[in-house]
């Protein structure tokens, strides 16, 4: 089964081409590799998770805004590299977490994202990763995925 497919059978809608919220730009192709700025879990263009996990936002909420920032970083991938069917692995992820003192659960969070690729592309999902804690996030987002993805 191809990732278009997967997506579809899935229900997942990948965004619109997003534009950037700095002097950067989203997604790039060097030789095989594609790679996405951090993305942020928007939807329609409005932030759907913002504050400390662990304190203003909980485990599974912060897990299902990793999952949508993956779907926003997968976007661009499709979008930079001519379709999501060009894709075939996901190379790396990147998984910052705007995390309340004492919370030591980022991986969890991760995990809404990096499950997110292994059920579309199985086994060509499965990356390297990072899950890390951070003070605080672009717009104050609980969440900010960055990719990498072989073509």
């Amino acid at each position: 089964m191809t990732p278009s497919q997967r997506i579809a059978e899935l229900g997942i809608t990948l965004p619109p081409h997003i534009a950037p919220i700095g002097s950067y730009i989203p997604g790039i192709r060097s030789g095989n590799l594609v790679l996405v700025s951090g993305q942020l879990p928007f939807v329609d263009g409005k932030l759907t998770c913002t504050g400390k996990v662990g304190k203003d936002v909980t485990l599974e909420e912060a897990r299902a805004a990793a999952r949508q920032a993956g779907i926003n970083a997968l976007g661009i991938a499709a979008h930079t590299a001519g379709g999501i069917d060009r894709i075939k692995r996901i190379v790396r992820l990147a998984v910052f977490v705007n995390s309340a003192p004492g919370f030591f659960d980022q991986p969890k969070v991760a995990n809404g994202a990096s499950d997110t690729m292994v059920e579309i592309f199985g086994e060509a999902g499965r990356h390297v990763r990072a899950a890390v804690g951070a003070s605080e996030l672009p717009m104050n987002a609980a969440v900010e995925v960055e990719l990498m993805a072989e073509i």
